[in-house]
C-alpha cells in the first residue's frame, strides 16, 4: 500500500510502513511543538529531520502538524507562522520566500466520492506546490493538486480549489484572481 500511496494511486493507510512513517512525524513534531520556542537551532535540526528539504533561512513557528513530513520540502528564506497543517501524503513543494500566514491548512488527501470505497477507506492524494515569493494570508486552505505561481498573494480566509497563475491577487471561497501584479 505504501508503494501505492507514493505513486498516487488509492491505496488503504492501514500499511506498516505507512503506519510507522506516520509515527515518525508525529514523535518529531511533538518535540518540535514542545522545544524552547527561543531556541531556533534546535527547531532547525527537528525540522531538518523531519521534512524532505529545509532550505537556508527557513523558520516555522509551532505548532506545526503534517502526516510525514519526509514529503514536504521548504525553499530558503521561508516564513511559516503559527499553526500549519500540511497533510504531506502526496508531495507538498514550497518554493523560496515564501511567506505563510497562521492557521494554513495545505491538504494533499482525497478520498472517493462513491460511498463504498470510502466506506472501504480507500484514500489517494494530490500534489501542491507554492512558487517563489508567494504569500498565503492567514487562514487560507489550498486544497489537493493546486499549484500556486510564483509571486501570488492569497487573501486571508481563501480557499483554493484550482491552480492560481502567477503574479496575481485571489481571494474568496473558491479562490478567485482579483488582479495582476505589476512589477
Amino acid at each position: 500500500m505504501r508503494e501505492r500511496m507514493l505513486a498516487g494511486d488509492l491505496y488503504l493507510a492501514d500499511d506498516p510502513q505507512i503506519a510507522a512513517d506516520s509515527e515518525r512525524a508525529m514523535a518529531l513534531s511533538h518535540r518540535l511543538n514542545t522545544l524552547d520556542p527561543n531556541d531556533g537551532a534546535a527547531r532547525r535540526e527537528v525540522l531538518t529531520e523531519l521534512l524532505g528539504a529545509f532550505g537556508e533561512g527557513s523558520d516555522i513557528r509551532p505548532p506545526f502538524r503534517c502526516d510525514l513530513g519526509y514529503r514536504t520540502t521548504i525553499g530558503a528564506r521561508v516564513f511559516v507562522n503559527f499553526n500549519l497543517v500540511c497533510l504531506d501524503v502526496a508531495p507538498v513543494t514550497i518554493g523560496d520566500d515564501v511567506l505563510i500566514g497562521p492557521n494554513v491548512q495545505l491538504l494533499t488527501p482525497t478520498h472517493p466520492v462513491e460511498p463504498g470505497p470510502r466506506r472501504d477507506k480507500w484514500e489517494a492524494a494530490q500534489p501542491i506546490t507554492i512558487g517563489d515569493n508567494v504569500w498565503l494570508g492567514g487562514g487560507v486552505t489550498v486544497c489537493p493538486g493546486v499549484t500556486i505561481g510564483e509571486n501570488t498573494v492569497v487573501g486571508a480566509g481563501s480557499v483554493v480549489t484550482r491552480d492560481l497563475p502567477a503574479n496575481v491577487v485571489a481571494v474568496g471561497n473558491p479562490a478567485r484572481v482579483l488582479r495582476h501584479i505589476d512589477e
